[in-house]
């Protein structure tokens, strides 16, 4: 008598079989209507109702017919004794034009939200209404942009839809007309001594909003920016008045809101990256990740690491159920079996999990996509059967695509599709490659997958980025070994916090070291100079990268046979990623040998470098982009920074300050004394604090020197004669020495300021310089007699192309040109860099 596992081993194909089969041929038919419906909900989202209309009646009518055609075939077939043919094409084409008619009517009715009702016409006229809006999503904050002098005011966004509007007529309509809701600090509306506590309240309450909260708002109706949006319209909501609720969330939601708000709780006392970081990883909560942070992670395409994915849900799935290829044998593993849950009990209660894990990270479109691609891991951690995956991929796409038409136009659900895709059709291909010529099973396993998803993804991340990273692939297969344990540590640390913060906490700490490791690689990945190419942002550089890509590709897999070659070309990559300090100077020529100062292409802005030595400089502003004057600063081979000069507090001087920070020793910050903008100002000082980095106040008379460098302040006066008309009358100016090199930085200063260092006691012993960075980007605001005072030999201006300021002056330039300088714009020349003195001065341009 057998026993029981070798009773059931003697059974093929039963529960329990400790190698299950695999199905073959992987079955394909449902991936062409699959794809059918996701081509036309793209289209038909917003088509005219009657285009959409006689598709579908079209392609029902078609699928009928061949329907009845087949029915009739096979009637005949069967009772003359023969065996159907062609029934399934028959079928097959009926499946995808009865999918193609689903589509459109889904999308049709969808798209008739955006037209029906009066939010659109309203919208068209601009008008001011007074509405009750249903939250549909979690408020996201915009991100801050520079624009000019200043930088843009951080608004709320949320999703929603109107249910209740009144029109300036006094009329009330019922609708349900999706919007995007913008909600901003309305400084005009509040007063200066209650500005502080309209604030405190505008972001204690917005932000906090929970779907399915309904609010009453006066909002201004404007259309969407750009067509084919799902939105009827955009409700900007002015003013600093916390909303007025009139309807509280579901009890699911305020359930899900506690737990999200114990994670945060848990993370409070972690370090800064983990701090951000481990909200976004577990449940998609991004609020605090920081534009320098978001930066890094798409620059080495980690970013699906930020928003909620199919992997969340799968490594869960996995601790649950144990590993998909031992889901159906006798000694599978995971929690469940340990428990001595069986196998259909097991399923039943992964399910639960996925509708738990849709409720606390919210049933967004990114949620909803994580979903189904976490239903497609269900169903092969519970079948085994890796050929059935194909078919539950395509059945998910076809399934959400009718469920949500607007899915089919969102570059996070071609990506995510994509990259499922890879892992289930090329990435074990690839493995079983690289484990045949010797690679660790586990490692090519990991390679294999990174690589898969990347090939494929790549194209459309080029289409958003315009850029394609290098160093995605390793960058990928590092972060892959700390994704599950930060996930689970993650997700036990939300789970324990509503009943036990402490034990939340020390696991949000254990967690936190996974974590850090994964910001640790993408701010890594970042910072290499070569870590990324410009591509054309378009579908045609896409195709042509897709292109580029199977070449690689192909030319790859000849090189495998070579090892050795193949570790030359693997040499060659390092280094262009790398880019160590001697080979781009040998290769382009930049910077210069002997280098004593540089002016960065930092766009509408200014960032200037002075060498002080080996590795080391004194950097005057910092632009308004961190990419760009780090890039700058690292192509100079800039590691230390004795002194950061600040000029003053305007966007296009110190919103690249995070880049001059990232992975540099700064001693010192130096800044005017008048603090204008405050938010920029504060800003500058929180940055500061978090490195523990001194911020000192530079005035006229202050004398300093650090290496062959040495420099004077000239301007602006200790207080109180300082006076200015605005921050760029209190820019820092400085007279620089380097050697035998005299350098005047004007910083932003305005003729009135101008003309007072002149009359200045710091100033009045100003003559002639060699190289004089001109004021305010060569704006027309410039004092002649300052001009026709230092006579520059060569006059610098920090530019932007095509700025709308028009700058630099044409008057400026001309007056320049006249004093017999040579003048050289960033717009036009790139960075530039000066070399040598007296006779030999010159330049370099990048």
């Amino acid at each position: 008598m057998l026993d029981p596992p070798a009773a059931r081993a003697a059974v093929p194909g039963r529960l329990g079989d400790p190698h299950p089969r695999q199905d073959s041929p992987t079955d394909l038919r449902l991936v062409p209507p699959a794809l059918a419906a996701w081509v036309t909900a793209a289209a038909a989202v917003d088509a005219p109702p009657a285009w959409v209309t006689g598709v579908v009646v079209i392609c029902l009518a078609a699928a009928g017919g061949l329907l009845v055609v087949r029915r009739q075939g096979t009637s005949g077939d069967t009772e003359a004794g023969r065996r159907p043919r062609g029934s399934w094409p028959k079928v097959s084409v009926a499946a995808l034009l009865l999918s193609v008619a689903a589509a459109g009517a889904s999308a049709g009715l969808h798209g008739a939200d955006l037209r029906r009702g009066p939010v659109p016409a309203l919208a068209r006229q601009h008008a001011e209404v007074s509405a009750e809006i249903e939250v549909t999503s979690d408020p996201r904050f915009t991100r801050p942009r520079v624009r000019g002098d200043h930088a843009t005011p951080t608004a709320v966004l949320l999703d929603g839809r109107i249910r209740r509007l009144m029109k300036p007529d006094g009329t009330v309509t019922a609708t349900r007309a999706p919007v995007l809701v913008i909600v901003d600090m309305n400084r005009r509306t509040v007063t200066s001594g209650s500005a502080g506590a309209a604030k405190e309240a505008w972001a204690t309450s917005w932000p906090t909003l929970l779907p399915s909260t309904r609010v009453r708002v006066t909002a201004r109706l404007v259309p969407p920016l750009t067509g084919g949006d799902r939105i009827a319209a955009v409700a900007r909501v002015r003013g600093g008045e916390p909303p007025d609720v009139v309807g509280g969330p579901t009890g699911a939601q305020r359930w899900a809101g506690r737990l999200r708000a114990g994670l945060r709780e848990a993370t409070e006392g972690l370090d800064p990256d983990p701090r951000a970081l481990l909200p976004g990883l577990v449940v998609g909560d991004t609020a605090r990740v920081t534009p320098e942070l978001d930066d890094a992670f798409k620059a080495t395409d980690l970013a699906h690491l930020l928003a909620v994915s199919g992997g969340n849900f799968t490594i869960l799935l996995a601790l649950f159920i144990g590993p998909a290829g031992l889901a159906q044998r006798v000694e599978r593993r995971g929690l469940a079996p340990r428990l001595g849950i069986p196998l259909r009990g097991t399923a039943l209660l992964g399910g639960a999990l996925m509708l738990g894990f849709v409720v606390v990270c919210r049933p967004d479109p990114s949620v909803l996509r994580a979903a189904a691609c976490g239903a497609v891991a269900l169903l092969a951690l519970v079948t085994g059967r890796r050929r059935s995956l194909l078919p539950a991929l395509a059945t998910a796409v076809l399934l959400l695509v009718l469920y949500d038409p607007w899915l089919a136009r969102s570059y996070g659900f071609l990506l995510s599709v994509l990259a499922t895709g890879a892992l289930l059709t090329i990435a074990p291909r690839w493995s079983a490659s690289l484990r045949r010529r010797r690679v660790p099973p586990r490692l090519a396993e990991a390679l294999a997958a990174a690589a898969a998803a990347q090939a494929l993804c790549a194209p459309v991340i080029a289409v958003l980025s315009a850029r394609v990273s290098l160093v995605a692939v390793p960058c990928n297969l590092l972060a892959e070994f700390a994704v599950a344990p930060a996930t689970v540590l993650g997700f036990a640390a939300l789970a324990a916090a509503p009943v036990a913060m402490p034990v939340a906490k020390a696991l949000a700490w254990g967690a936190s070291w996974p974590v850090g490791w994964i910001a640790g690689i993408a701010r890594t990945g970042a910072s290499l100079p070569g870590g990324g190419v410009d591509w054309p942002g378009s579908w045609q550089g896409a195709l042509l990268l897709a292109a580029v890509t199977v070449l690689v590709v192909s030319i790859g897999r000849r090189l495998l046979r070579y090892p050795w070659l193949a570790g030359v070309c693997a040499l060659v990559l390092l280094l262009v990623v790398v880019q160590p300090p001697p080979l781009p100077r040998v290769i382009t020529g930049w910077p210069p040998p002997g280098w004593r100062f540089a002016m960065c292409d930092v766009g509408q802005g200014d960032a200037t470098v002075l060498a002080a030595g080996d590795g080391t400089a004194v950097v005057v502003d910092a632009g308004p982009d961190p990419a760009l004057v780090d890039r700058c600063l690292t192509r100079l081979g800039i590691t230390r920074i004795p002194l950061l000069v600040l000029t003053h507090f305007h966007a296009d001087h110190v919103a690249g300050l995070p880049g001059v920070l990232r992975g540099r020793s700064v001693g010192a910050i130096e800044t005017t004394g008048f603090e204008e903008p405050p938010d920029q100002a504060a800003s500058v000082r929180a940055q500061a604090a978090a490195r523990h980095v001194p911020v000192t106040r530079g005035v006229a008379g202050e004398h300093r020197r650090t290496g062959a460098l040495d420099w004077q302040v000239l301007w602006p006066p200790p207080a109180p004669a300082l006076s200015p008309d605005g921050p760029n009358d209190a820019s820092i100016a400085l007279l620089v020495r380097s050697a035998g090199l005299t350098l005047l930085l004007l910083g932003d200063l305005e003729p009135s300021a101008q003309q007072g260092l002149l009359r200045s006691p710091a100033g009045a012993g100003l003559g002639p310089v060699d190289v004089l960075k001109v004021a305010h980007h060569g704006s027309a605001y410039q004092d002649p007699q300052l001009i026709r005072r230092v006579a520059p030999r060569l006059a610098l201006v920090s530019c932007g192309r095509d700025n709308p300021y028009g700058h630099p002056a044409p008057s400026t330039l001309a007056a320049l040109r006249d004093e017999g300088a040579l003048v050289l714009r960033t717009d036009r020349d790139g960075a530039i860099a000066v070399v040598g003195e007296g006779n030999g001065l010159g330049v370099a341009r990048d």
